[in-house]
């Protein structure tokens, strides 16, 4: 898999990415590289993020820190069957990340939410069977028509 690609600051030798909700309350960092970076087709994805897809970068959770800021909590089904523990600001709405980060080894932050807003040039394009007719993938990207593992 690609190496996700973001840019951040340096802080004590770590990559430090910051990022937050629209309004402001919520502020989070990333203290490590990401995992993966998957631009996500699938309608969630599309209802959530209000527009084509979503992108989602992957953490280990213990690399993703709150620093201010109060977080809801919100469950749904996704396409693959699975429960998603989707977190978003208590004040404006918005999403930042899906997966609990006192339980789950890594969680997807959503690339929006960033204060440097992903290269989504090495992006692994999943659920690519629901696209939105229109919306181009690179010919060279990495792309699955659901889950990767399919």
């Amino acid at each position: 898999m690609a190496e996700a690609h973001l840019t951040g600051t340096h802080h004590a030798g770590k990559i430090i990415r910051t990022g937050g909700c629209q309004c402001g309350h919520v502020r989070y960092e990333i203290t490590a590289a990401p995992r993966a970076l998957y631009v996500c087709h699938c309608r969630e994805c599309q209802k959530q993020s209000a527009s084509a897809f979503g992108i989602s970068v992957i953490v280990d959770s213990a690399d993703l820190r709150l620093i201010k800021g109060e977080l809801r909590r919100w469950s749904r089904p996704s396409d693959s069957g699975n429960v998603v523990e989707c977190f978003f600001c208590a004040l404006c709405g918005s999403r930042l990340w899906h997966g609990d980060k006192e339980r789950d080894a890594t969680v997807s932050v959503k690339g929006g939410s960033l204060d440097q807003p992903p290269d989504l040039g090495n992006a692994v394009h999943i659920w690519t069977r629901r696209k939105l007719p229109g919306v181009p993938i690179p010919p060279d990207a990495a792309q699955f028509p659901g889950e990767p593992e399919e």
